[in-house]
């Protein structure tokens, strides 16, 4: 089971996300981006999140990645 001080933390990181993109904060959401990918990443390592659920994270955030894939200046 994902702790919820994780999931609190991943879910308003990919909300923060999702609010940039909607706005065409195009360099706010490249930033959100990679704290969303940090954080996901630091959390595997340290184990405080379980395979299944960085999968499951892992697969939105790669949809995301490749969404923003062009976007720069």
């Amino acid at each position: 089971m994902l702790k919820r001080k994780v999931k609190l933390d991943l879910d308003s990181k990919m909300n923060e996300l999702k609010i940039n993109l909607e706005n065409n904060y195009k360099d706010l959401a490249q930033d959100a981006l990679k704290a969303l990918q940090t954080s996901l990443e630091g959390y595997k390592e340290t184990g405080e999140i379980n395979e299944k659920d960085y999968l499951k994270y892992k697969q939105k955030v790669d949809s995301y990645a490749m969404r923003m894939m062009n976007y720069h200046h």
